[in-house]
């Protein structure tokens, strides 16, 4: 049945009009085209052209913000506490870039031009997941101890690693700008040690002009305050510190009086007798070095007056530049 009304005209006989629908086809045909095209061009929400690449860049920026985030966590080592926790005040390297390599070339001036440093941080995040390496014994002149420890750390479980890494860092960047080539015998970059004697042979490889350990103590609470080690006149086996104790103490004598003058922090109250400076002949990495060394350590973890300073990234970084002027001083003469 057919509506007849006034809109309408009345039907008419069926003819297949072959022209008109070609035409109109022809007419759509390249608009659909266009359109599409246009819409590949700007990109549809969760499609791909366009949309992908802006999809791709922000993924990548985001990529690249997390590994920074992840680069920057690690350096503490498995197990370590926030980095909110001890990140306080300047960080590493914040006034120059501090390179990844362990060694690294000299600055093109300053007083150190010329001159090779060895920075030995003490112990390895690492060396709590291989106590089986680092409890074999080695060889440091005249007996045998242990390649390595894992190291002390605060009542709070900020690591001795964690620490030393940190201001061996802080320290590479300040002595880089006065010219000095730098070495490190670890930068984080070791699943674990390396052992004592081979902290050893990295600074006399180098010829280092003269080399640091820096360490942390683990002491009883009330023992406060920073000692540095020099190494005792040591002649055996493959030990002679001989020729080195002369030069050795002058080394240390310079660097704890300028870490007194630049961190606040006094000598050590429990060893040293209120100088500052211990001699020992047990240790493998002073014992079997032909180049000026010392270590220091630069606070007793276990105390709480000190596990603040430690704790804290302006005390650290106060930590490192008083090394440094240490080892300038003894540098220059």
């Amino acid at each position: 049945m057919s509506y007849v009304g006034p809109d309408f005209d009345p039907p008419q006989p069926r003819r297949f009009r072959r022209a008109p629908l070609t035409v109109a086809l022809a007419a759509l045909v390249p608009g659909a085209l266009l359109g599409w095209l246009v819409y590949e061009a700007v990109g549809a929400p969760g499609g791909g052209g366009g949309s992908a690449k802006a999809a791709g860049g922000t993924s990548s920026a985001s990529s690249s913000k997390n590994s920074s985030a992840s680069s920057s966590s690690s350096a503490g080592g498995p197990g370590s506490p926030a980095a909110s926790a001890t990140d306080d005040g300047e960080k590493p390297g914040t006034s120059s870039s501090t390179p990844a390599s362990p060694t690294s070339g000299p600055a093109a001036s300053g007083p150190l031009r010329g001159k090779v440093v060895v920075i030995d941080p003490g112990h390895n995040s690492g060396n709590f997941q291989h106590t089986a390496d680092i409890n074999r014994k080695v060889n440091i002149g005249t007996n045998w101890k242990e390649c390595d420890t894992t190291g002390t750390s605060t009542n709070a479980g900020y690591t001795e690693a964690r620490f030393t890494l940190d201001v061996a860092r802080r320290l590479r960047t300040i002595l880089q700008k006065d010219g000095a080539t730098v070495k490190f015998t670890q930068d984080g970059d070791r699943a674990w040690g390396p052992c004592v004697d081979e902290r050893a042979r990295i600074g006399n490889r180098a010829h280092a002009d003269a080399v640091v350990s820096i360490h942390a103590d683990g002491s009883a609470a009330g023992n406060r305050g920073f000692h540095v080690i020099l190494p005792g006149a040591v002649h055996g086996g493959a030990a002679d510190t001989r020729p080195i104790v002369a030069s050795s103490r002058d080394l240390g004598e310079r660097i704890a009086g300028n870490f007194v003058r630049v961190t606040g922090s006094a000598p050590s109250n429990y060893v040293g007798d209120g100088t500052g400076l211990v001699t020992r002949e047990d240790l493998g990495g002073l014992n079997l070095s032909t180049v000026p060394k010392v270590f220091i350590e630069c606070a007793n973890m276990r105390d709480s007056k000190d596990a603040a300073r430690v704790t804290s990234g302006a005390w650290r970084q106060k930590a490192a530049r008083g090394i440094s002027e240490g080892i300038v001083s003894f540098l220059r003469g």
